[in-house]
């Protein structure tokens, strides 16, 4: 079945669908990792997103259910330059092809991913339509209809309906080396020193998986969950996870967390990290293209040291809009970018990218014990 993928300015890329079919908007991006692609298809983050990636070759090892993000693909489409038809992987336990199906998500093959990668870069991400059933100008007239990303709040859509506490499994497996006579087994998990409440905006399973190895015991809250309703519970700290959307649209999330500055240990990611920018009272951005893949630059301004990290947005915050008593901490080699900031008063810092990336790199994992060092420091 053939299958187009129209941006709104116009420019229109065809291909061969697989997975579901029917019609799809949102905004088309791209993402340039590598491996990964289960962990892009199912992070809450990618909520009313088309992402094509920038590797040539995808869905070669399969699904596994073990690497999801979360429970279901949140993709509003996908774009790759070749589909794998069969996957070799002894983990794998379904094709790319059968799990979008099941899913109902759109996907396109047989793409110039490299073209439509130059093109966002240039002209900025934009909307798009993927389709198998209009024509060409039918496409790009809904791609132009569909909602923009600035103002949307996606974070409603993909937040937890109710409170939990995050029980899955969550040791780390070891690798078999059979060259040494190693086998495979899971490593022990680390006793639950601190009871954090982890604020779910469109939290990644590995973040949970982290937050539990390194001697958390979590319990997520719904994005609506007031101030008052948190310090109940009384918390050693308090993390805010990462999500999609627009920052700025979420005016009433802001106006919680402004009262929690200053009560408890606070460490933030990704969207986490904007929502403590507004919360603060400083301003975010839209960025042209943004920072999606596994391998963009940090440099932390305070030890000099350079980090590649995994990342996922499309909105940065301004630094020059920060109060004097909050400071950058890392930035972004690439663009100069905010990257971190941390408050001098308060307990409180946040990353823009992610320390637990899924399936790397690790360069950032260390955020995990600093959040731990600083409820140590305060209690």
């Amino acid at each position: 079945m053939d299958a187009i993928l129209a941006l709104e300015d116009g420019r229109v890329f065809r291909g061969e669908a697989f997975g579901h079919s029917g019609t799809s908007t949102g905004e088309a991006c791209f993402n340039t990792s590598m491996t990964g692609y289960q962990e892009v298809l199912t992070d809450p983050s990618y909520r009313g997103q088309i992402v094509s990636m920038t590797y040539p070759l995808i869905g070669n090892y399969g699904i596994n259910p073990e690497d999801s993000e979360s429970a279901q693909a949140h993709v509003r489409g996908f774009v790759v330059g070749e589909l794998c038809p069969m996957p070799s992987n002894f983990r794998s336990r379904q094709s790319l092809q059968e799990y979008l199906a099941e899913q109902k998500i759109i996907g396109i093959q047989d793409v110039d991913t490299r073209a439509l990668t130059k093109h966002l870069r240039s002209a900025g991400a934009m909307r798009a339509c993927l389709t198998t059933e209009l024509s060409e100008d039918e496409a790009v007239e809904a791609a132009n209809s569909a909602p923009l990303m600035s103002g949307s709040d996606f974070v409603r859509e993909v937040t937890t309906p109710k409170p939990f506490s995050w029980q899955e499994e969550s040791r780390k497996w070891t690798i078999p080396n059979p060259c040494i006579g190693q086998e495979g087994h899971y490593q022990d998990l680390p006793e639950a020193k601190y009871r954090i409440v982890a604020y779910d905006f469109g939290v990644k399973f590995n973040i949970l998986r982290q937050l539990r190895q390194n001697g958390f015991e979590v319990h997520v809250v719904s994005a609506n969950t007031s101030s008052k309703d948190v310090l109940s519970l009384n918390p050693d700290g308090i993390f805010l996870s990462n999500g999609p959307g627009d920052p700025e649209a979420l005016d009433y999330i802001h106006a919680e967390i402004r009262q929690l500055i200053g009560k408890k240990p606070i460490f933030g990611i990704c969207l986490g990290h904007q929502i403590l920018t507004h919360a603060f009272g400083g301003r975010t951005f839209k960025l042209k293209f943004g920072h999606r893949g596994g391998n963009q630059p940090v440099k932390d301004l305070r030890s000099g040291a350079v980090s590649i990290t995994s990342q996922n947005h499309g909105f940065a915050t301004d630094g020059d809009s920060l109060p004097s008593n909050v400071e950058v901490t890392h930035i972004n080699l690439n663009d100069q970018t905010v990257e971190g900031i941390r408050s001098t008063s308060d307990p409180v810092f946040s990353v823009q990218y992610h320390p637990e990336a899924a399936p790397g790199p690790h360069d950032a994992s260390y955020f995990f014990e600093e959040f731990a060092d600083l409820i140590a420091a305060t209690k």
